[in-house]
């Protein structure tokens, strides 16, 4: 019974698959229209189309050679008789789907993907083909893509990258792995798929359903294996037999966590160092091992004992422990240190071990090793005193100095000259005492800042310096003088004991209990005095006149001596003399007029005449420079030639290769046009001066002067130099423009010869010797080729 149930479904579900459901019989679809509103809902009346199908289905990946078969189209007032045809719209009509407008058959002419596209919506309708009339209004339907198991499963990513970390507990999450099929999930088990692990057992599993992958080994260690690759299967079809499967790849890494203490490589450690070595440097370094990473591995060293002498601190990259000095090293007082050093991790985990198990230490010995020291000074710095009047030779002070070796040697001073550049101090070399070289001035200098060295012949390279600050102590060995008053002003109708000024004074000494001054008038002025002192108690004094009325006709100016002295020990005095000068005054007693040098002093001239004074001396410049300007403007401006028969000066020569622009002494021109006149002290700038050898200049100058003739004078010039043996073999071109009187060569220049109408005779030119032979080719060939 069950066979037969199974064929009918079988059956059913082809023809359904086939699309052969027409429209004359079977299935119909029914629809509905309004007909109107009947109370809260509506009225509705059921009506029968000629259509009766909207749907068809057609299996994807075809693979057959003709038209895939998709199913008939047919209306009911088609009654076969060929007046009816069929017209297809919509998606893929006429190109995926085609028609018979006769027979209403309908095809896929290609192979279709559903994963491309899973349904088209077409719309068909039937038309007289006499009339062009639609018999059946267009209705549309659908043709859905039926999936096959045509695509494996794909993972979203390949390879994918987890971590874990070490130590962890079986079943820990690891990473979820996802693969996607793109099947219809909705039909059959196309799109189902199930993960299974390939590669990576026993230490990873994944569960089939999620893709979820979890440690499945307990206590995996970093140190011992690191990092695992993973390959996980996907396939469909629920993972039955036949179904298409994809794979991926994952690299999992294990992450460390802090299950190793630091170590170190040996108990023992040995550092040997000079004592000379500065705080602060480095005496060594130590390194522990940890078989842990990162933060896992960042450890911690301590001392544990001689914290004043030694620190150890931690380098950060390296994770080293760099021990560094503190204090000065003395090889005399302790020739080694013994350290105990500690290390341990920073970062603790207490799921693992407790604190303790987590440090390590090791013995340090640090090796001292003597050198030779410079001798110390047993005091930081010195302050010497000494009076300024101390001789030469006294000795202010001492300093010492030991030799810290073991030898103990002995220990010579000096000073820096460096800071006592005018050798006012000196010392004795073997028992350092400083004693004075030149004589001290405390008004001069008060303080005097020295460097003293010691060395020991043992360390002669290296010494040590102190401070020695000597201060020079005051003696009274200045005398006080007027404070910057001198002169003074009396009036003619002064009174009697009227004060005319107030006097002050100053001294260069500084005494302990300060300055006290005494001042008093002079013996010698005392009788007949016209003025007086009074001594005011203060360090002051005031100038009093002792008599009524004083004539500036009678006189006009007074000099009153007044004796200052101080009050140390030994008393020093001195006599200053305070000009007064008498001038005449008012019945107020304002001064009107002074004596003859006063008023000239007084006098001065109003701003507005220096401003006058100063205009006038700025125009009269202006004139001067003016005129100069304008002077030296007519003297550019003069004419180089003086007539037109001087018109050889404006001949240039270029090819001169002698002294060049500024040789103006080669030669002068103005010889050759007053061979009468020539002037001995000139000479050639590119020869030997005529005094090396007078014989040969001077009679050749001697013949130039009585002889007019300018080829004489130039057959001399020549001769001369070609005789003189100290001329040397300049390349220079002298030109002579003067032929003199009578010259049966008349003017060389071209310039003349433009204006000259008749041919001349160069012929002569030739009878000039060797030296003119080159003129005499270039002319007297000319004339012959004219002729």
């Amino acid at each position: 019974m069950r066979t037969p149930l199974l064929l009918l479904l079988w059956l059913y579900f082809w023809c359904e698959a086939r699309g052969t459901l027409r429209t004359t019989g079977g299935l119909r679809r029914t629809g509905w229209e309004h007909t109107g509103t009947a109370g809260d809902g509506l009225s509705l009346r059921r009506s029968k189309r000629g259509w009766m199908w909207n749907q068809f289905f057609l299996l994807e990946e075809y693979t057959g050679s003709d038209d895939q078969y998709v199913g008939k189209l047919h209306s009911d007032k088609d009654r076969e008789d060929g007046t009816v045809r069929y017209v297809l719209t919509g998606e893929g009509a006429g190109t995926i789907f085609v028609i018979d407008e006769n027979s209403g058959d309908l095809h896929a002419t290609r192979r279709l993907d559903r994963e491309e596209k899973a349904s088209y919506t077409l719309s068909a309708k039937a038309v007289d083909k006499l009339t062009g009339r639609d018999l059946e209004g267009p209705s549309q339907f659908t043709i859905k893509i039926h999936d096959i198991n045509d695509n494996e499963p794909k993972f979203t990513k390949d390879p994918y990258i987890a971590s874990v970390q070490e130590m962890a507990d079986v079943g820990t999450f690891v990473v979820q792995v996802t693969a996607t099929d793109a099947d219809d999930s909705t039909y059959g088990n196309s799109a189902k798929v199930v993960y299974s692990i390939l590669q990576g057992q026993p230490y990873f599993s994944v569960e089939p359903e999620t893709g979820i992958i979890r440690t499945a080994l307990p206590n995996m260690n970093r140190e011992v294996r690191e990092h695992y690759q993973v390959v996980i299967q996907a396939k469909d079809m629920a993972g039955q037999m036949g179904g298409l499967s994809g794979t991926t790849t994952v690299n999992i890494t294990l992450l460390d966590i802090n299950n190793n203490p630091p170590r170190f490589p040996q108990g023992v450690y040995q550092f040997t160092v000079p004592e000379s070595l500065e705080p602060g440097s480095t005496i060594g370094m130590l390194k522990a091992t940890d078989a842990d990473t990162g933060k896992n591995a960042e450890m911690e060293y301590t001392i544990m004992d001689d914290q004043d002498m030694f620190q150890i601190s931690t380098k950060g990259i390296t994770q080293e422990g760099v021990i560094t000095l503190t204090k000065t090293l003395d090889y005399e007082k302790r020739k080694i240190h013994t350290l105990r050093v500690q290390v341990e991790n920073v970062y603790l985990d207490p799921r693992f071990h407790s604190r303790e198990s987590f440090r390590d230490t090791a013995t340090v010995k640090v090796v001292v090793e003597d050198v030779d020291e410079p001798p110390v000074f047993k005091r930081p710095a010195y302050i010497m005193e000494v009076k300024e009047n101390a001789e030469i030779g006294t000795i202010i002070g001492s300093v010492s100095a030991v030799d810290p070796d073991a030898s103990r040697n002995i220990v010579k001073y000096l000073i820096d000259w460096r800071t006592d550049m005018d050798h006012v101090f000196n010392i004795h070399p073997n028992n350092g005492s400083v004693y004075i070289s030149r004589p001290l001035d405390r008004e001069e200098q008060a303080w005097h800042n020295i460097s003293v060295q010691a060395e020991s012949f043992r360390s002669k390279d290296e010494k040590d310096h102190v401070p020695v600050y000597v201060r020079v102590l005051d003696v009274n060995d200045n005398a006080p003088t007027f404070d910057n008053v001198d002169e003074a002003f009396v009036c003619e109708n002064a009174k009697a004991g009227q004060r005319i000024q107030t006097v002050s004074a100053s001294d260069a000494d500084q005494p302990a209990g300060g300055h006290r001054f005494f001042f008093s008038l002079a013996p010698e002025a005392s009788v007949n005095a016209n003025f007086t002192v009074r001594d005011n108690k203060d360090n002051t004094a005031s100038v009093v006149t002792v008599r009524s009325g004083y004539s500036r006709v009678q006189k006009s100016v007074y000099l009153v001596p007044v004796v200052i002295a101080d009050g140390d020990f030994p008393v020093q005095s001195s006599t200053n003399t305070l000009t007064v000068r008498v001038c005449s005054c008012d019945r107020d007693g304002n001064m009107k007029q002074c004596n003859s040098e006063a008023f000239t002093l007084a006098a001065g001239l109003s701003t507005g005449a220096l401003v006058a004074i100063l205009l006038c001396v700025i125009i009269l410049l202006m004139i001067v420079v003016l005129f100069t300007a304008l002077r030296s403007q007519r003297e550019k401006m003069e004419p180089l030639i003086i007539s037109k028969e001087d018109v050889r000066d404006n001949v240039v020569s270029y090819n001169d290769e002698g002294g060049g622009e500024e040789d103006t002494q080669a030669f002068d021109i103005g010889t050759l046009r007053n061979p009468e006149v020539i002037e001995d002290t000139k000479h050639r700038r590119d020869i030997i001066p005529d005094s090396l050898y007078p014989s040969t200049r001077r009679l050749a100058a001697t013949a130039a002067r009585d002889n007019t003739d300018v080829q004489d004078f130039i057959a001399q010039r020549l001769q001369e130099n070609d005789s003189d043996p100290a001329a040397p073999p300049y390349d220079s071109l002298a030109t002579y423009a003067y032929e003199g009187s009578g010259s049966v060569a008349e003017s060389l220049s071209s310039l003349e010869s433009v204006s000259s109408e008749g041919l001349q005779d160069y012929n002569y030119l030739s009878e000039w010797g060797p030296r003119f032979k080159k003129l005499a080719d270039m002319y007297g060939g000319e004339e012959s080729e004219d002729s």
